[in-house]
């Protein structure tokens, strides 16, 4: 059993832990990034921590829905943006955008999106069957990036569905076309987030390719994500909806690579200063009324388990000013216990199967090169 990888090198950039926060659609914005870098540093330790997806046409149409996605925390000082599309040329264009005038470190492409409105066009997920399409978007994007020392990657998953897999013909032409690595969701597109994740396949990539593989689906506690590279072999983890609620899981991550493993319990007290305080890092970014809305969402994920009555949670789910969440917050028992039983369990969305929306007669050609339909430029999610 291989031992656990203690950093991460994607060509020229290097992480101290070999953990990356996966780009989620409304949650990991500069204020949820910084959150969890912050974890991260009571540890001494640093991850990568990616933008909410955006779109490659609307950043060179300099859409301003897109631009105001665009947006760091001082502190920041590895930009690492998600970038998604269908052109070539745009995505080519849009690599060279965030390399010239956002002064990103890393790029990452989405071809692992499993949201119907994406994939109906030929893109996240139900892109790598166009195994033509696929190399063109990744070497115009490694072309544009190279200048700049960025390193290029790329996210999918295992396929379409079990019938139309794509992930090793995925690996090899990321590999060839100069990636820095590729991570992969051990699920379909089919599955959305519904089962449980293939880790058997994210070792079948490792075997199949020379560049890093991450590993990506059901990292819930920091021993999940020890328990992943060691059967595995990936490189390092891409953790999505475990840290939901729980930024202090990025800290028991970088304890557990550093060869310290932990699981941090915190009281609903402790719970409730990284609430108000994931409030306020909202509301300096983006105004205190925008960003108390943003935090609504939020609540159920670090209430999970806890007793908090549920005329409270509703309230809490409403919040417009931070003086309101502060009444709220006092009106929870600060000595309530960690709920053990919330430990290891999945958080966020699931769902089930589903037929994948796909371009009519996507699947009769593999090795096509045209997307008939045309990227939306304000289309945003970060599966």
């Amino acid at each position: 059993m291989p031992a656990a990888p203690t950093s991460l090198t994607l060509g020229s950039l290097r992480v101290d832990t070999p953990v990356v926060l996966a780009p989620m659609a409304g949650i990991t914005n500069a204020a949820y990034r910084r959150l969890c870098l912050d974890q991260m540093r009571t540890q001494g330790a640093s991850g990568l921590f990616v933008c909410e997806m955006i779109t490659s046409r609307g950043l060179v149409e300099r859409d301003d829905t897109t631009l105001k996605m665009l947006v760091f925390d001082e502190l920041e000082t590895v930009r690492s943006v998600q970038l998604y599309g269908t052109d070539p040329v745009y995505v080519g264009k849009a690599a060279e955008i965030l390399c010239g005038e956002y002064g990103v470190a890393h790029i990452d492409l989405n071809f692992g999106c499993p949201v119907p409105k994406v994939t109906r066009k030929g893109g996240g997920g139900a892109l790598p069957w166009k195994r033509g399409l696929l190399g063109q978007i990744l070497e115009h994007a490694v072309a544009a990036a190279t200048p700049y020392g960025v390193p290029v990657t790329m996210k999918t998953r295992k396929g379409i569905d079990d019938d139309h897999l794509t992930y090793l013909d995925a690996g090899r032409i990321a590999q060839e076309s100069g990636c820095a690595a590729i991570a992969l969701h051990g699920r379909t597109v089919a599955q959305s987030y519904s089962g449980q994740a293939d880790w058997g396949a994210i070792a079948a990539l490792v075997d199949h390719v020379d560049i890093p593989v991450l590993g990506n689906g059901d990292i819930w506690e920091a021993a999940d994500a020890l328990r992943m590279v060691e059967e595995t072999g990936a490189a390092g983890v891409v953790v999505g909806r475990g840290c939901l609620g729980r930024p202090w899981l990025f800290r028991d991550l970088a304890s557990a690579f550093a060869g310290e493993p932990t699981a941090t319990l915190p009281t609903l007290g402790e719970v409730a200063a990284m609430m108000r305080r994931h409030a306020e890092l909202l509301c300096e970014h983006m105004g205190e009324e925008r960003g108390c809305k943003e935090f609504r969402k939020h609540v159920s994920w670090y209430l999970k388990g806890f007793a908090a009555g549920g005329e409270l949670r509703r309230s809490l789910a409403m919040i417009d000013t931070l003086a309101t969440l502060d009444r709220l917050l006092a009106e929870l028992d600060p000595d309530e216990a960690f709920p053990l039983q919330a430990l290891g369990s999945p958080r966020g969305r699931q769902g089930s199967p589903r037929r994948v929306a796909l371009p009519d007669g996507w699947l009769d050609d593999a090795d096509g090169t045209d997307v008939h339909l045309r990227e939306d430029a304000s289309e945003t999610d970060g599966g």
